[in-house]
Order: structure tokens, then sequence, then C-alpha cells
């Protein structure tokens, strides 16, 4: 059995925090380069040629590439062989208070919901945990901002509703966002499971590869016709008008309830900010 120490799990969370809000990943930044070749709109090419130059100086300079750092999330795939020395949810928040601190990464998050105080280091992170096959610790992490969280949507359908149903959840959700999610998007949509369990598979859809299709032949097809719809909507880069209103579409399933047929749809900005490191 492998033993981790907590502190080494700290220190790549302060490392990923800092990097995450820096680099953008090189799926969502390829995405973003060909985004400026297909876009139709003289006014979206000229966004979408300043997000990448917004792009080229945060890096550059290792300064954040949105003022909004997000909430940190984190989804961890715990080897069942292995032995955490320590809290791992103690050092999965330490590494977040250390790499907001030292990125100089803005803190968003408020202690309670009501009460809004600041807790000063942008903790406590959210985590989601799996129990995993062998003897390794991954850890993807995913910043979420809320200019895109805020016009996220979970619907519960009816199973009659069917694929049509869940297809104007879709399309409803991102019409009705318009400018406000920063387009252009990338979409993570959750069909299945519970109400909870679909509102994090839409989460975890997002930290999926943009070069990563679904396998399965349905889900696949959806998340194309999905695609291609959006970007019919003419809401555009800066939701200025344009060919260009999303990025990307990733869907993720699970088996529901015979009566049920949740749908949650998590929007995410052109930012959409995703790291992993396997340990």
């Amino acid at each position: 059995m492998r033993t981790i120490k907590a502190e080494e799990i700290t220190e790549h969370i302060k490392n990923m925090c800092i990097s995450v809000n820096t680099v953008l990943s090189e799926d969502v930044e390829n995405a973003l380069k060909n985004a400026r070749k297909t876009e139709t709109s003289d006014t979206g090419k000229s966004i979408l040629s300043q997000l990448g130059e917004n792009l080229k100086i945060a890096g550059e300079e290792k300064i954040p590439i949105c003022q909004d750092t997000g909430m940190a999330v984190f989804f961890l795939g715990v080897g069942q062989d292995i032995h955490i020395e320590g809290s791992i949810e103690s050092a999965v928040n330490e590494g977040v208070r250390q790499g907001y601190e030292e990125g100089y990464l803005r803190k968003s998050v408020v202690a309670d919901p009501i009460e809004r105080t600041n807790t000063g280091d942008n903790t406590p992170a959210v985590i989601y945990y799996d129990i995993v096959p062998g003897d390794r610790l991954k850890i993807t992490m995913a910043p979420k901002g809320f200019g895109s969280e805020n016009m996220s949507r979970l619907v519960m359908l009816k199973p009659a509703d069917g694929i049509e149903g869940v297809k104007k959840v879709i399309l409803d959700t991102v019409s009705a966002a318009g400018p406000n999610a920063c387009p252009p998007l990338v979409v993570g949509v959750g069909i299945g499971g519970t109400f909870d369990k679909c509102a994090v598979l839409a989460k975890k859809a997002l930290t999926r590869s943009l070069d990563d299709r679904s396998k399965i032949q349905w889900v696949r097809e959806l998340e194309e016709e999905m695609l291609l719809k959006i970007n019919k909507l003419n809401i555009g880069p800066g939701g200025l008008g344009g060919s260009v209103s999303a990025l990307g579409v990733n869907i993720e399933t699970y088996p529901t309830h015979i009566a049920g047929l949740p749908v949650a749809v998590n929007l995410c900005c052109h930012v959409n900010r995703h790291i992993s490191v396997v340990l």
C-alpha cells in the first residue's frame, strides 16, 4: 500500500491553483484559435483576437486570465490501495489557501450565504470524492467563476419529455444566458441520476477535454447537434452577435429512476479552466 503525505497534496494543490488561473488548458486555447478562423462576424473576430491577446499576456506575466478566479472545485479519484497520512480535506484547503495567497488570486468565497463575510483565503473548496481501483490519487481542479455559474440551470423533466425535452432545456438555458455568461461558452450537461447527481455530472463534464467526444453514440450525436444549434443563436463572442456562441458541448449521463429525467446545464465562459495531476 502506497502512502501519500498530506503535505505533498497541499504542494500540488497550491501549484495547480496558480497554474490553472494563469495558463489556459490546451484544448480550450486551441478551440479559441479555431473560433477565430471560423467566426463570421467582424466584431466577433475582434473580440476573439482580444481574448487571445489576454491569454498571451496572462501566460507571460503569470497573472490571472480572468479577475474572477472562481470558487475552487475539486474532483478526487482516490485509489483504494493508498494511505493518506493526514487529512486529505485539510490538505486540499491548505493548498487552496497557499495558492490563492501566493498567486495573488482574488478571494471570492464568503463563509455564510446570507451573512456574506469573506473567508479571506478562498476556502473552503468544493470537493467531490470517488473511490477507484489502484494506488494513485488523481486530482482534477476546476475554478468556477460565477458569471457563468449564475446562468446555469437544473430541470426535473418527465420521462415522456424524452430527448426533445433535453434539447429544449439546453437551448433555453444558453439562450436565456445570452451575454451574461461571457461567451463563447463551454456547455456542460448532466443527464440522469438524481437531482444532485445530474448537477455534479454537468460540472464534471466541463473538466473533460473538448477534444474528447463521448463514446456513447447518441450522446456524441447530441453534443454535435447542440453545438451547431447553439452557434446558430447569434449570441456570439462577448454576446455581441456572431457564429461562435459556444466552443463545445460536453454531456455526461448516469442511470436514473423510472419516473425521472433530471437535466442539469452548467455553463462556463470561454475561460473554462481545468487541470489534473496524478500522484
